[in-house]
């Protein structure tokens, strides 16, 4: 975080710990009244944001191979490779199975929800699955799924109870996104978008909170540049990499079942 942000946050947190509510109402109406605000209202230019359409309308896909939420996708499964071992599940694809799991992995399946994908090794409804056994995989992989799916509380005890004992699924999800859409087909659906508050609390409820770990990824700058459907390298690399945790745009969650 640039030192100078830094200092406004703590203020800003000192000022709240000590001001009453009305003292700071009257700073903020003086603020308004002087036109004392870091940026004085009238003077933001908008560039080439200035417009009603978004700059691509593919999440950045025409732009960059790599998306801003992918950034943070692969930095958060980077984060916990050493997770990704064993035998494993991944939706749709095993890309990030073999990218992260490398020679650690010695069986990947991959999970498809109709037939039709030839990489797929398994079909099933992830809120019912009983053809699959329980305590299968050492990994699941799960990214930018869950918000499809509408009963997610069936889904993750299904996660749970395919997971071996001491096994561990990595999830991410959808924060402050657009409304995922193929190529301006609504056929996905899409449910759910998530907060750390709420997949902390729907995990948390069946792997329990002393085995999970919720991160989140993003800040205001990354959060409008990938509405705006840029790629990750439109924007600079300590803008991408600063994260506000008020700025939700990715929800990763890492689940243990205990042992």
């Amino acid at each position: 975080m640039p030192i100078m942000a830094k200092i406004s946050e703590k203020v800003r947190d000192v000022a709240v710990a000590l001001l009453p509510a009305s003292t700071r109402d009257a700073i903020r109406a003086a603020q308004r009244r002087l036109g004392l605000q870091a940026v004085p209202v009238g003077s933001v230019t908008f560039g080439s944001l200035d417009r009603l359409d978004p700059i691509s309308a593919i999440f950045g896909k025409d732009r960059d191979l790599l998306t801003i939420e992918r950034y943070y996708i692969e930095q958060f499964l980077g984060e916990h490779s050493a997770d990704v071992k064993g035998r494993t599940l991944e939706m749709g694809d095993p890309a990030y199975t073999i990218k992260f799991g490398g020679d650690r992995v010695t069986q990947p399946d991959v999970l498809n929800y109709v037939e039709g994908n030839p990489k797929a090794t398994i079909v099933a409804d992830l809120t019912n699955a009983p053809h699959i056994p329980d305590n299968t995989f050492d990994c699941i992989i799960i990214t930018q799924t869950l918000q499809m799916i509408f009963e997610i509380e069936k889904c993750i005890k299904e996660l749970h109870r395919i997971l071996k004992p001491g096994g561990v699924v990595l999830a991410t999800s959808h924060g402050m996104s657009r409304v995922a859409r193929r190529e301006g087909v609504d056929d996905w659906g899409e449910y759910w978008h998530f907060t750390s508050q709420s997949k902390r609390r729907l995990f948390g409820d069946v792997f329990g909170r002393e085995n999970l770990t919720v991160q989140t990824y993003g800040n205001v700058l990354s959060c409008v540049a990938n509405l705006h459907g840029l790629g990750a390298g439109e924007i600079r690399p300590d803008q991408i990499d600063y994260n506000d945790p008020n700025y939700e745009l990715i929800v990763c969650a890492r689940a243990v079942k205990r042992a």
